[in-house]
């Protein structure tokens, strides 16, 4: 071989060298791209799961709907009347009995206990304060402290006040 094929050879083993340097290259720069993009999710696969996560129901509120609403909101009245206090009760005696006891008739927290000198200047601000204080809650100037609504906020404004009615009403 002459001396200008060798040179031939050699430069032309270089530069498929160099190719095939870029092509392994160009294929670990593919694979490592492979690995770290999110591969697509196939319409299949995302129509299966929408299908799967799809509410098992839908409202219609015609003719019949209507009335199915009307039976629910009544059903609903019927349990958050039943969700009331005592029952709903506004018997005074049976709502003291079971939930102003405790502080009312041994003046835990500086309570008023059912004789006239703890209520007479009580009594003087007026029955709506007494109401006032009994919904709201109350801190006296004595440290006195009625919490808002005895403690139970299932109480109704109607409760409250027939309880203040009985307590007033038997006072010794």
């Amino acid at each position: 071989m002459r001396n200008y094929d060798l040179e031939f050879l050699k430069r032309f083993s270089m530069v498929i060298a160099l190719l095939m340097a870029i092509t392994l290259g160009l294929i670990i720069f593919a694979a490592y791209l492979h690995t770290s993009i999110p591969p697509e999710v196939s319409p299949m696969a995302a129509k299966r799961t929408e299908q799967r996560i799809a509410p098992a129901g839908a409202v219609y509120a015609g003719s019949t709907g209507a009335a199915a609403q009307a039976a629910a909101h009544a059903a609903a009245l019927v349990k958050a009347a039943s969700q009331v206090a005592y029952g709903g009760t506004t018997d005074g005696k049976v709502i003291f009995d079971n939930l102003c006891t405790a502080c009312h008739t041994n003046g835990v927290g500086n309570a008023p206990t059912l004789d006239h000198s703890h209520w007479d200047a009580r009594i003087a601000q007026g029955k709506d304060t007494l109401y006032k204080h009994a919904v709201e809650g109350y801190t006296g100037p004595d440290g006195g402290i009625m919490p808002p609504k005895g403690g139970n906020p299932a109480l109704t404004e109607e409760q409250i006040h027939a309880t203040v009615d009985w307590m007033l009403a038997n006072l010794k």
